[in-house]
C-alpha cells in the first residue's frame, strides 16, 4: 500500500477533525508558524494518539512564503525518499498550486486541498447500506465546519463527491430525504442549515 503524507499549513488551515485520520495509512506532518507559539489541546491531544505517524515541524524565521517554503522542500526530500507516495497538502493558499503542477508533471502525486475532509483517502466509497452512508455523511459534514454546504444542489455535489461520484440523482435525493428525516438537516426554500451532531 502507497505511503499518504499529509502536510498542514497551520498558518492558513486550523484543523479540527484530526480523529478522522485514525486508521488509515497516513503520516501527518504540521508546520507551525514561527510566531504562533501555542497550538490547542485537541490538536496535541489527536496528533499524540497518532503516535510516530504525526510530528510538528516549527519553521525558522518569518515572511509571507517561509511556511510555504519549509513545506516545500519537505515534499522533495520524501518524494526523492518515497516516490510512489501520495502528497496531500493543507492549505487554502493556491500558491502551492503552481508547485503541484511541476510535482505531477513529475509523476509524484500531490495536491492541495482545504481539510482534511476532502482528502479521497479519508471519504468512505465502500459505504453499502443505507445506514452507512448516512452515518458516512454525518462524519464528513461534522467535520467540514463553515464549508458545509448551504444549498440543496451543492450538499448533494458533496454528498457524491464522499462516495467518489458514484450515487445515482435518485439516491442522492434519497439520503438528503433522510438526512432531513432523521433532523441531521433543515431545508427551506432550497437552503440547508445543520442540527447536531453536525453541528
Amino acid at each position: 500500500m502507497k505511503n499518504n503524507y499529509i502536510l498542514i499549513d497551520y498558518e492558513n488551515v486550523q484543523p479540527k477533525n484530526l480523529a478522522i485520520l485514525d486508521g488509515h495509512p497516513v503520516k501527518v506532518i504540521v508546520f507551525v508558524g514561527a510566531n504562533q507559539a501555542k497550538v490547542p489541546f485537541d490538536l496535541a491531544s489527536s496528533l499524540q494518539a497518532l503516535g510516530s505517524k504525526a510530528e510538528y515541524v516549527k519553521i525558522e524565521g518569518n515572511g509571507s512564503n517561509a511556511l510555504d517554503f519549509h513545506i516545500a522542500f519537505y515534499i522533495g526530500q520524501l518524494a526523492e525518499r518515497d516516490p510512489d507516495s501520495y502528497f496531500h497538502i493543507i492549505s487554502k493558499d493556491t500558491g502551492f498550486d503552481p508547485l503541484i503542477k511541476h510535482l505531477r508533471k513529475k509523476k509524484i502525486n500531490s495536491h492541495r486541498k482545504k481539510g482534511l475532509a476532502e482528502i479521497p483517502l479519508l471519504r468512505i466509497p465502500n459505504a453499502t447500506s443505507s445506514a452507512d452512508k448516512i452515518a458516512a455523511i454525518v462524519k464528513s459534514l461534522s467535520t467540514r465546519g463553515h464549508a458545509r454546504p448551504r444549498k440543496v444542489k451543492t450538499l448533494a455535489n458533496t454528498i457524491n463527491a464522499l462516495f467518489m461520484k458514484t450515487l445515482a440523482e435518485r439516491e442522492l435525493m434519497s439520503l438528503i430525504d433522510q438526512l432531513r428525516q432523521q433532523q441531521y438537516v433543515m431545508i427551506e426554500n432550497d437552503n440547508v442549515t445543520y442540527k447536531s451532531p453536525i453541528n
